[in-house]
């Protein structure tokens, strides 16, 4: 009997060419488009595209055929919504700053996605994700580890993944460049070989996450006041919504000199501004952690960690913290570090785990 896999497909040429590269592995694959968000005009999403238009599951559904798999649409938007969107706006209002890919990796295609597949009778799941898994005998674990180009390595937006997780999911990008990606679509006479990759938030199409955020919240976002950190008022913001830990552009504010965001401070409405050596700090406090090769940790570990998706891993101590959480120190001092966003740790190219920051210390 063929293993059963169910993939994930975007329309885009990664997820097209994992399943080809499933199916010709041996594997009996089923094509799935999400249906995730879509509500809104639908010549604007024919225009504009994006991960899961009807552009997309038109592609997906052509290559489903090209490659000769069953193709399916399945609906996920009401726990798309309460999973991604939602978490999105209220870590907004919040004065955070969120990564919703993670959310919908953990949530829905971790989630509901690896639900759907087991229901259906299939042994795993795969995506177009550029990582690795393996099993170390050793330490009787599955490991996630980075893919074989740094460049298009997607761990950092998989770190919530469990060991069952692990030992049921297919990544067949984690050993390919993306570059020879292209290149087997075009042998194999793909239409989609040369579609660029979508770079933005799914669901927020002209890339302006306040103006989302202020659109489909129900609470009023309220004008403040940018303060320092003394407490003195230095003018007037637009709503905190807009504003984001280390920026410096599209303040509104004119001050003499480069002033940063370095705190937001929701419950008095308030963004804090500073000069450029205020934005740095040592270290954080991060929450819902997920460990990998291990449980938890008891004694202080040497990692190397990264603090958000394009940064590079930087020399760091974790130590254990209550309440299930973990301080990160890092050897030198790190720019910008944001609440709301993800820290995930390195041990060579293994992932050891992440977690949500919650606040710079």
């Amino acid at each position: 009997m063929k293993k059963k896999v169910m993939i994930g497909m975007s329309g885009g040429v990664d997820s097209s060419v994992a399943a080809y590269l499933l199916k010709e592995q041996g594997y009996d694959v089923i094509g799935v488009t999400m249906k995730l968000w879509q509500d809104e005009d639908e010549e604007l999403i024919e225009k504009e595209g994006g991960c899961c238009s009807l552009s997309a599951v038109e592609d997906a559904r052509r290559v489903a055929d090209k490659i000769g798999i069953p193709f399916y649409v399945m609906n996920f938007k009401d726990v798309f919504k309460e999973k991604v969107i939602d978490y999105f706006i209220d870590e907004y209002i919040k004065g955070r700053t969120p990564n919703p890919c993670i959310a919908c990796n953990k949530h829905i295609k971790s989630g509901e996605f690896f639900e759907k597949a087991k229901k259906i009778g299939c042994d795993y799941i795969a995506t177009g994700h550029y990582a690795k898994i393996e099993f170390d005998e050793n330490l009787n674990r599955y490991l996630l580890k980075k893919s074989i180009t740094d460049a298009k390595d997607q761990t950092y937006a998989l770190y919530n993944m469990t060991q069952h997780e692990l030992k049921h999911t297919l990544f067949p990008l984690g050993y390919y460049t993306k570059d020879k990606i292209r290149e087997i679509a075009q042998e194999i006479g793909l239409v989609v070989a040369n579609k660029p990759d979508s770079q933005e938030i799914c669901f927020v199409k002209d890339n302006d996450y306040a103006k989302y955020v202020k659109e489909h919240s129900n609470k009023k976002i309220k004008e403040g006041y940018f303060i320092d950190k003394e407490g003195n008022i230095l003018g007037k913001h637009k709503g905190i919504v807009n504003y984001t830990i280390g920026q410096r552009k599209g303040l509104g504010i004119a001050l003499g000199k480069p002033m940063f965001v370095v705190d937001i401070l929701p419950k008095k409405n308030a963004v804090v501004l500073g000069e450029h050596d205020e934005v740095f700090s040592k270290g954080l406090i991060a929450s819902n952690v997920n460990f990998i090769p291990f449980d938890d940790i008891k004694e202080p570990i040497r990692v190397k960690a990264k603090i958000r998706y394009s940064a590079k891993p930087q020399d760091a101590t974790i130590y254990k913290e209550e309440n299930d959480k973990i301080k990160i120190v890092f050897d030198e001092m790190q720019r910008a570090i944001t609440p709301g966003q993800s820290v995930v740790m390195y041990d060579n190219d293994i992932v050891v785990g992440g977690g949500i920051i919650e606040k710079r210390i």
